[in-house]
């Protein structure tokens, strides 16, 4: 009786084992699917305000030039 136990107990600590590497192996793929995820907005996010930033800058330019050709 008390092999039989032993292979259960074996067995059961086994497939623990397994399902939890499984399962770690599967959590870090979704985090590095949504790390990518949030990076590719992050990126879209920064290149439309950098446009922007570049044509504020660009009319500030230009408002400022205004005054000099008036002269």
């Amino acid at each position: 009786m008390g092999y039989v136990l032993r292979v259960r107990f074996a067995s059961f600590f086994a497939g623990a084992a397994a399902a939890s590497a499984v399962g770690l192996y599967v959590l870090h793929n979704d985090y590095k699917a949504a790390h990518q995820a949030i990076s590719q907005q992050m990126n879209s996010l920064y290149e439309s305000l950098d446009g922007r930033i570049y044509k504020l800058e660009k009319l500030k330019e230009a408002e400022v030039r205004k005054p000099e050709d008036k002269e």
